[in-house]
């Protein structure tokens, strides 16, 4: 029987508090793509590396038709499977077609497909409007992430599309923080206790 009271974080995000000890998410916003009992899996949308969209479809064989992308970085997603790709997007339209791997996630107007599918529709200059590609994704055991909220590891907030693709990469932590009303200034890497 599930727990009623269980939060489930889906379509939000992870804000990385001052202070965190991981390196892979010091100073990151996580997008949450799914909050189950069994875990958590989601994709950091402000740590781009060093490769853009158009070497990674070179790599997969595959030309970029789209001008707007070829200069976009290719993100870390977080530690796990990072030479897997993943592909943040905006929401099909029923006609827009699917892919084979997409994951629709729920409350929000995204999706995120991992299969190769999505790649050749975009090189063919088709595919969707708004993406973001990571290598790698972060992921969290039953449990995990919530001992880790506890432990003041993250801040929670319901995420916005308009943070992920219309806000400049330097700009995510600090406009995510303010979905919450906070000034990234005020915050603190120690743990208070009233």
């Amino acid at each position: 029987m599930a727990d009623s009271a269980r939060i489930n974080l889906t379509n939000q995000f992870l804000i990385a508090m001052p202070g965190m000890a991981d390196e892979n998410f010091a100073g990151a916003v996580v997008y949450l793509c799914e909050h189950t009992e069994k875990g958590a899996l989601g994709l950091v949308i402000n740590k781009p590396i060093d490769i853009k969209l158009k070497n990674l479809f070179e790599k997969v064989e595959l030309s970029l038709d789209r001008e707007d992308l070829a200069e976009t970085p290719v993100y870390f997603g977080g530690p796990v499977q990072t030479e897997r790709g993943f592909v943040l997007h905006e929401k099909l339209s029923e006609e827009g077609g699917h892919y084979n791997s997409t994951m629709a996630i729920p409350g929000g107007q995204l999706e995120m497909t991992t299969s190769k599918d999505v790649l050749e529709a975009l090189s063919h200059g088709a595919g969707p409007r708004k993406i973001l590609v990571t290598l790698g994704y972060s992921g969290w055991g039953a449990g995990q992430l919530e001992d880790e909220i506890g432990r003041n590891g993250w801040l929670t907030v319901d995420a916005t599309p308009e943070v992920i693709f219309d806000t400049p990469i330097a700009q995510r932590y600090d406009k995510a923080l303010s979905l919450l009303g906070i000034d990234p200034r005020m915050l603190s890497g120690e743990a208070g206790h009233a």
